[in-house]
């Protein structure tokens, strides 16, 4: 298995947490919040399956999944989550933006 594929599982399933996420950590009740987080989240989560066969600065997948992952790191501030929720989403935010980084990276 290559290390993008890794990655891309990685990114991916950071992807599926953010789906989950407002009613696991609880912010369901702000709709801005939970509507940006499954949206966002299921956007990385696609774009991440779909670069399984791609990397090099020229893989959209990967940019569209950082961009992502750069909301995420901006999210908790938008929308003034609490700091557990804040923390959980700067660290898999960065996780993200350092993964597709490394793919983007990457040589075939």
């Amino acid at each position: 298995m290559k290390l993008r594929s890794v990655d891309n599982t990685i990114v991916a399933l950071i992807g599926i947490w953010f789906i989950i996420a407002p009613w696991i950590a609880g912010y369901s009740d702000d709709k801005g919040a939970l509507w940006t987080s499954v949206i966002v989240g299921a956007v990385q989560l696609i774009v991440s399956l779909w670069a399984f066969s791609s990397s090099g600065w020229g893989s959209w997948q990967n940019w569209i999944s950082l961009l992502a992952g750069a909301w995420f790191i901006v999210f908790p501030f938008v929308y003034s989550v609490e700091s557990n929720v804040m923390w959980s989403s700067i660290i898999l935010g960065g996780v993200t933006v350092l993964l597709n980084l490394i793919t983007l990276s990457a040589k075939d």
